[in-house]
């Protein structure tokens, strides 16, 4: 890449260094990436000395969930291939870093040239899939350079970002490195054919699979089971922020026949405290119950989960679900809820994210900016029983009609000597 985009890459890399004086999540992070390069090459010695058959790249765990239906479909299929897993974010990393369907999970070091070659050194992978909006321009270059081919999936694209300005050159060139990239909707591949990017599927969103296995694979939660046990409306707050929070716990507060599940996004002690603090009924944490092994207090209004992994799961319970993040950089995963036939609620912020912006034109969400609109939300829904049956249909049959994406990348990355080509995959798709 050019000199601009590695002196960014770098002053991006000093700023996490100094960041990390405060952030352990940060320090975290950077003495991952310094222990990448020799943890994928022991990984590869001993696991694949030829070199990893396929490399997945995610920024986060919500890019992670995208990757997550074609991994083990390729393990399935083809469960001696050998697969490398690579974070960037630290949120990602430590959460699915024993991640059991794949053979090496790692940090992704910086995009400067040396940490690009070391580690594709040590990794050597045959074929490379980076997700959504993953564009590192000296991986894609060198990648491209050694003949590796690279898929980028489930992306999707806008006319504000900068491959369609007229100042966008560099990042135009990134796109050239992709072997093929599959995209989310039509608009998107439209946006990539006015530049002249042609190597383009339309397959959907393999998050769409992934929320129907999970819906199809229920984790066995007994005790919230019988606390809520002919509760007529339950509440599920995924991913809740503080932001949020300032919104639907008014509302909570003034309805103690409600009863609500509650995962913090993050849930160190002060946060916690925090919250527990701003719930007028009585509230229990999660680890609280499991420890305790006995059933919860019926007097319990609020379970407020503090713990990884459950929340996918939790949906299942709940006649409606506001999902956090809509008043910061995103809203988090709203198909996770939408597939169990529930409506979902969430802040301003989710116009990145071509399900929100679907689901709210066919009556399935809505989107909130404060307390008083999240009242009257939360009140339609819990008072007319049509009106919540309808935006539940409507939640749940969009997501029945989005799956498939997942079959529809598949053949491109299985290791075969005659894959489908991308033209019979586009007519049957």
């Amino acid at each position: 890449m050019n000199l601009l985009y590695n002196t960014a890459i770098g002053a991006y890399a000093l700023g996490a260094r100094l960041a990390s004086l405060r952030s352990p999540k940060v320090a975290k992070m950077l003495k991952g990436q310094r222990e990448a390069v020799s943890h994928v090459e022991s990984c590869r010695h001993n696991i694949a000395p030829d070199g990893f058959d396929v490399w997945f790249h995610v920024a986060s765990l919500g890019e992670f969930e995208q990757a997550r239906p074609l991994i083990e479909a390729l393990r399935r299929k083809q469960p001696e291939k050998k697969i490398l897993l690579t974070f960037f974010s630290p949120s990602g990393y430590e959460v699915r870093k024993n991640y059991p369907h794949v053979d090496c999970v790692a940090y992704l070091p910086f995009d400067t040239p040396a940490r690009v070659c070391a580690f594709i050194e040590a990794a050597k992978p045959r074929k490379v899939v980076f997700v959504k909006y993953e564009f590192w321009g000296n991986y894609l270059m060198e990648l491209k350079r050694r003949g590796i081919p690279v898929i980028l999936i489930d992306a999707i694209f806008r006319p504000s970002q900068r491959f369609f300005k007229s100042y966008g050159g560099m990042f135009r060139r990134m796109l050239d490195c992709y072997s093929h990239i599959f995209v989310q909707d039509e608009n998107s591949q439209k946006l990539l054919k006015s530049i002249g990017v042609t190597d383009v599927t339309v397959a959907g969103d393999t998050r769409f699979d992934r929320v129907a296995e999970v819906m199809d694979t229920q984790v066995d939660l007994p005790q919230l089971t019988s606390w809520l046990n002919g509760t007529p409306f339950t509440l599920i707050a995924g991913s809740s922020w503080p932001a949020d929070e300032d919104c639907y716990l008014p509302w909570l507060n003034s309805h103690p026949e409600v009863k609500a599940i509650i995962a913090p996004h993050e849930f160190d002690g002060q946060r916690l405290q925090t919250l527990q603090s701003r719930i007028k009924a009585k509230s229990v944490l999660w680890t609280d119950v499991k420890e305790s092994g006995g059933p919860i207090n019926p007097a319990v209004q609020v379970v407020i989960i503090d713990a990884f992994g459950l929340l996918s799961s939790l949906y299942r319970f709940g006649s409606v679900a506001i999902i956090g993040g809509g008043f910061g950089a995103g809203i988090h995963n709203i198909n996770e809820a939408a597939v169990y036939g529930m409506p979902v609620a969430f802040g301003p912020e989710h116009h990145k994210f071509k399900e929100a912006a679907d689901l709210i034109r066919l009556g399935g969400a809505a989107e909130y900016h404060n307390s008083s609109d999240i009242a009257a939300i939360l009140d339609r829904w819990c008072y007319d029983p049509e009106a919540i049956d309808d935006a539940g249909f409507a939640a749940g049959q969009y997501i029945s009609s989005n799956l498939g994406a997942t079959q529809r990348i598949l053949p491109v990355l299985l290791f075969e000597r005659r894959s489908p080509s991308l033209e019979v995959l586009m007519r049957t798709s």
